[in-house]
């Protein structure tokens, strides 16, 4: 029992705090289930866009190698031409940028051409045609594969933080949040059972005062009577010796205060 609940001493404090603890579990519960949610829902349209983009590779790059052996039986072997015109600085670059989804920062990759065509004069003597469609189909697929690359680098990071989303939110369902409501039940049966205890303590109190007290009053009702007992038969006695004897007069349920010594008045005889 004690591992499905927190080792914690019952009192108030520990409940406000557990009470503070459950609510701060179910908030963070939600919010982490509010992003699960999200972040799934992005994964499904990345996973939708990576099928159409590798679909659609798939008959670009079939296009592109026909293209290329089109142009190569009309133009020739046009390897040298296109070496001649390399340049040190490329004419598509790719540039970086991040998307924030619930939290989650996705890399994005973005191509962008820079300066002109560098095979404008490609196939001027044969093969124009050609040569045109070659570039803009290949220049096309170099597009598609940056867009496939940027689209699977978000897919594998959304993968790993919808995983660990994942877990946190398992966790907090089946282990912390159950573990506190334990925790909870058990202080609030403690604190219960305390407060029974106390009641019957006090009541217990309260019947030993009244107890003590009846028996308080019993004692002093038969001191009374045994002191007037007493009384009737020294003034029985004393009638029979032809003596009186005064009897103090006292309230009822008070005690006889004794005189002082140094009291001149006369005294009532003793009889031994």
């Amino acid at each position: 029992m004690s591992k499905d609940r927190i080792d914690i001493f019952p009192s108030r404090m520990a409940l406000a705090l557990m009470k503070a603890r459950l609510s701060a579990g179910q908030k963070g519960y939600n919010l982490l289930k509010k992003k699960s949610d999200a972040l799934t829902m992005r994964f499904r349209q990345i996973l939708k866009k990576i099928v159409e983009n590798k679909t659609e590779m798939g008959e670009v790059m079939k296009n592109a190698a026909f293209s290329l052996i089109e142009a190569r039986f009309i133009s020739g072997d046009f390897n040298n031409v296109v070496l001649q015109k390399l340049s040190s600085k490329a004419h598509i670059k790719v540039f970086q940028k991040k998307d924030n989804v619930a939290g989650v920062q996705l890399p994005i990759f973005e191509a962008i051409s820079e300066g002109g065509d560098s095979y404008e004069l490609a196939g001027l003597a044969r093969g124009g045609q050609q040569m045109s469609k070659l570039k803009k189909v290949y220049s096309h697929c170099v597009k598609l594969l940056i867009d496939v690359a940027s689209l699977q680098t978000s897919f594998i990071a959304l993968d790993n933080s919808i995983k660990l989303t994942n877990r946190r939110v398992n966790a907090l369902q089946y282990v912390v949040i159950p573990k506190v409501e334990t925790t909870l039940h058990y202080i609030v049966t403690e604190l219960d059972e305390m407060e029974r205890e106390e009641f019957y303590r006090l009541k217990k109190i309260q019947a030993t005062k009244k107890r003590q007290a009846i028996q308080k009053e019993k004692e002093r009702i038969i001191v009374e009577e045994k002191l007037t007992l007493q009384q009737e038969r020294m003034e029985e006695y004393g009638k029979g010796q032809g003596k009186t004897y005064a009897k103090s007069p006292t309230k009822k349920g008070a005690k006889d205060e004794p005189k002082s010594i140094l009291d001149d008045s006369a005294d009532n005889d003793v009889l031994f």
